[in-house]
């Protein structure tokens, strides 16, 4: 009887450690795409009241891991039953990404706020407003959570089901608690930053490291501003790239980067051409 519990043992203990070199070598292949994802979500948890900050990262936190246990078993339904729909899913990601991307530089371009709407923002339901963000961060994380899962479970596909099921669990776990936990680090800074020159009455090192914290902070929001929109592209463009053999082939003397970031571009000008175009035919035909 002891003999056979022991023996039990040692095959948890022989699992785990199968399941532990397959994460690593897993979480390596995702780096790009956590980095990216670090970048794209750290943008859209900022931009909320100081009491808010935290609540809202909480709720899309949560939102995160549903995502991940939402797209875990699907994965591996598909992986099971009809392989190239994963493709199918991650292209059709893809354009969102992209759209979400080149709206936001056309925005930034082209849509000038005059003072009247900036009250008018103002106004607005705070509530509803804070809603709306929050369902816009978590869809674009299903996707990213999607890319990472494919990725992770391509990287163990010659394991037994056990450990691909373990490895993706551990890599998706990593990557919501990582990500967010960054992102919630960031957020924070500013209120690090004014109890440091508060409990250092205006004097010293912690005074000064509380003023780096607060000035730095608006900083690594426009940077990460900037980053997360190019990173949606990038994405994009490198599913596009990774999943369709036509666009693969295209440009194979270009650096992969600006293929990626060329790919993402022209998918998201056609796709805000066509969202942009079903819109104005949605007005007219709705007078």
């Amino acid at each position: 009887m002891a003999s056979g519990f022991f023996a039990i043992l040692d095959d948890i203990a022989a699992l785990m450690d199968d399941v532990a070199v397959a994460s690593k070598i897993a979480t390596k292949q995702t780096a790009g795409i956590l980095g990216d994802d670090l970048a794209v979500n750290a943008e859209k948890a900022t931009g909320f009241l100081s009491s808010r900050e935290i609540p809202v990262l909480w709720s899309i936190t949560k939102g995160s891991f549903i995502n991940k246990l939402i797209i875990i078993p699907i994965a591996f339904l598909l992986q099971f039953i009809y392989p190239p729909a994963i493709k199918f899913i991650l292209i059709l990601g893809g354009l969102y990404l992209a759209y979400e991307g080149v709206e936001k530089i056309i925005e930034y371009l082209f849509h000038k706020k005059d003072p009247h709407e900036a009250v008018v923002e103002e106004i607005k339901d705070d509530a509803e407003a804070e809603k709306i963000k929050v369902k816009s961060a978590i869809t674009t994380d299903f996707i990213l959570s999607l890319e990472i899962v494919i990725i992770a479970l391509g990287s163990v596909l010659e394991k037994d089901l056990a450990i691909q099921i373990l490895t993706v669990s551990v890599v998706a776990i990593l990557a919501t608690v990582g990500v967010y936990g960054i992102v919630a680090v960031i957020v924070r800074m500013d209120d690090a930053g004014y109890k440091l020159i508060k409990n250092s009455h205006g004097k010293g090192f912690f005074n000064f490291l509380g003023n780096f914290l607060v000035k730095a902070l608006p900083i690594i929001i426009k940077a990460l501003s900037i980053i997360g929109t190019i990173a949606l592209l990038l994405v994009s463009g490198g599913i596009f790239d990774h999943n369709i053999e036509l666009v693969h082939q295209f440009l194979p003397k270009v650096t992969e980067m600006a293929k990626h970031a060329l790919f993402g571009i022209v998918a998201g000008l056609a796709m805000f051409a066509i969202v942009t175009g079903g819109k104005k035919v949605y007005s007219l035909v709705k007078k």
